[in-house]
């Protein structure tokens, strides 16, 4: 008997790694932010806001509305990742004992994923809608892009590449 492959998710920017794509506006987003700041010691996530120029383009870019999400993005090694995939492929990149909410991908994605979006419908009543997006300390504001990479740029006015959500 042979086993049928994994399911791999969408290729998204091989050069784009450990990239965070969150909603900048929403309480319990920024939360979010913060509690991955503190859980990854060693500063692999990025992040950027929907509402940043780079956020807007990779939102339009996999088709979601920059303007209404209903996710946050999680690129991880050049694979797109969306709802309750993008929280797994987050927590395998942290140290432990956080990587092992990974092996919540056991739970049937159906399940998971009807979870989060109860969540991501629900956001702004849990922890509010901010009049502006967080502002990291001077410390960690490197961790945080908001402008166009120049290589971005040249692919953005190529066209969105070819992707299935």
């Amino acid at each position: 008997m042979t086993r049928s492959p994994t399911p791999q998710p969408p290729v998204a920017d091989r050069d784009v790694d450990a990239l965070m794509v969150f909603d900048g506006l929403c309480g319990f987003c920024s939360d979010s932010v913060r509690m991955v700041l503190k859980m990854d010691a060693r500063g692999i996530v990025s992040f950027t806001p929907i509402q940043s120029p780079y956020g807007r383009l990779l939102c339009t870019r996999y088709g979601l509305d920059p303007d209404d999400p209903s996710t946050f993005l999680f690129i991880d090694r050049g694979r797109l990742h969306v709802e309750s995939n993008a929280i797994l492929a987050l927590m395998a990149r942290m140290q432990r004992p956080w990587r092992w909410l990974a092996y919540l991908s056991v739970v049937p994605r159906s399940w998971r994923d009807a979870a989060y979006r109860t969540i991501a419908r629900n956001r702004y009543r849990l922890r509010g809608r901010l009049a502006a997006c967080m502002v990291p300390d001077a410390a960690l504001r490197a961790r945080f892009i908001e402008a166009i990479p120049p290589d971005q740029t040249k692919r953005a006015a190529a066209g969105p590449p070819s992707c299935s959500m």
